[in-house]
């Protein structure tokens, strides 16, 4: 049995990224994305979490959450929005010819990877970093050739705070690593 090992920062700040199963691309439906939403505002109501950036792919999410203080566990908050939106999009997603004994076992769905990937934010050019590869994401994976044009991302919030100019990104053929703002 694996033995994974999580950061543990109560009040961290940390950077996610979360895959459907079998990357489908299950987040290109409006039905899918307000079920999402519903999910993590459900969550956030019992288990409080700041979600400092965000972008939502067809078939992943990158985000970074900052955690109360006195509170470590990301892990209860990714189980119950993953939960969540499995029993409630089950109807349209699930595939019972692609349940094994294992995700048998585990009271696993067809809807998401069993784990997560995460990264503990150390400081403010981790953080800068992290915000700039959420946000040109959709432009590195095809899907858009402009930042501003993807409609599911924090990018906008970003711009209308003065972080980010709207043509932030533009032009570039890699992610910028440390253009912050610029």
């Amino acid at each position: 049995m694996s033995n994974y090992r999580r950061a543990e920062l109560s009040g961290g700040m940390f950077f996610f990224t979360v895959v459907t199963f079998r990357r489908r691309k299950l987040f290109n439906q409006a039905e899918s994305r307000k079920i999402l939403r519903e999910s993590i505002i459900l969550v956030r109501q019992k288990y409080p979490f700041a979600i400092n950036a965000w972008v939502l792919l067809p078939e992943h999410i990158h985000c970074i959450w900052t955690l109360p203080e006195q509170d470590s566990d990301f892990s209860i908050r990714w189980a119950l929005i993953k939960s969540n939106f499995s029993k409630q999009i089950k109807p349209l997603y699930h595939k019972a010819e692609w349940m094994t004994p294992s995700k048998q076992k585990h009271r696993e769905s067809t809807i998401w990877q069993r784990r997560f990937w995460e990264h503990q934010i150390r400081d403010e050019h981790d953080y800068r970093t992290h915000i700039n590869y959420i946000h040109y994401n959709p432009v590195k994976h095809g899907l858009v050739t402009r930042v501003r044009d993807w409609p599911y991302s924090t990018f906008h919030r970003y711009v209308r705070q003065g972080i980010y100019s709207e043509n932030w990104g533009s032009g570039l053929t890699e992610y910028p690593s440390q253009n912050f703002g610029e």
